[in-house]
């Protein structure tokens, strides 16, 4: 069954790990290369259009979607597109938000932000793949996807990752203390350092990237995972002996999750 070819491109080792592990996971995907310079995918991304070519001439090249990231020495993401004169689907991965209308205007197929939601991840290749069915003569060679809904994978995560300090660093559930949120930052307490973690992200944001049954935000300003809570009145909660106050609007959905924790 035929799955989209891909590779990813990004001079951050660990960034390009999250990417990929993110591409593995999703069926109809093929990682077939991962680079840290667009100069080495760009040699691949020649001699397999070459050999494709000479074994069917009709077929434009054997990588279908390129992830690219856009801020890169020697050569940006965009100067990199730029140089291919048959280039694959592209999507953009990248932290500014300020490259998005140039890269709309080289045709990609979606842009995205890091740190990158999984769920949004799987839009962005979701929208490939439709892509792809589309400029297919035939349709027999596609993995079999039902057309009324998008494939959903559901992984399980032990983890999220936010960008702070111009890094994109890995966060265990199990090592949160609890959140706060500053309007649009946060602050991210773990019990593995002192100093707390600053994100540009707002709270509602940091939510979407945790597991519902374990955390639950008790303040407009605060989420706390629910094991490691020592104790609580109806106003407030303590975290071993960080007390967390407990908003009006948020106390009855609060002790109604750690009741049945």
């Amino acid at each position: 069954m035929r799955k989209l070819r891909c590779i990813a491109i990004d001079d951050e080792p660990f960034a390009l790990e999250i990417l990929a592990d993110d591409i593995r996971k999703v069926p109809f995907l093929d990682l077939v290369g991962q680079f840290a310079s667009p100069l080495d995918a760009w040699a691949v991304l020649q001699a397999e259009s070459n050999q494709s070519k000479e074994s069917n001439p009709s077929d434009a090249g054997s990588v279908d979607l390129l992830f690219l990231d856009i801020q890169m020495p020697t050569l940006t993401g965009i100067q990199f597109l730029r140089t291919l004169p048959r280039p694959p689907m592209v999507i953009l991965t990248t932290a500014y938000e300020q490259y998005a209308l140039e890269g709309y205007e080289l045709s990609v197929v979606d842009y995205l932000l890091k740190p990158i939601p999984f769920e949004r991840f799987l839009k962005a290749v979701n929208k490939a793949y439709e892509l792809f069915k589309l400029r297919q003569p035939d349709s027999s060679v596609l993995m079999p996807i039902p057309a009324a809904s998008p494939v959903s994978v559901s992984p399980e995560r032990t983890h999220f990752f936010i960008f702070s300090e111009y890094r994109e660093i890995k966060i265990v559930y199990d090592d949160v203390l609890y959140i706060e949120g500053l309007g649009d930052y946060v602050k991210i307490y773990v019990t593995s350092q002192s100093k707390p973690y600053l994100s540009r992200l707002t709270l509602k944001a940091i939510e979407a990237k945790l597991p519902v049954e374990d955390f639950c935000r008790v303040h407009k300003s605060f989420i706390v995972p629910l094991a490691k809570i020592s104790s609580f009145q109806r106003t407030k909660l303590f975290i071993d002996k960080q007390e967390i106050p407990v908003g009006s609007s948020y106390v009855d959905e609060f002790e109604r999750k750690y009741r049945a924790d």
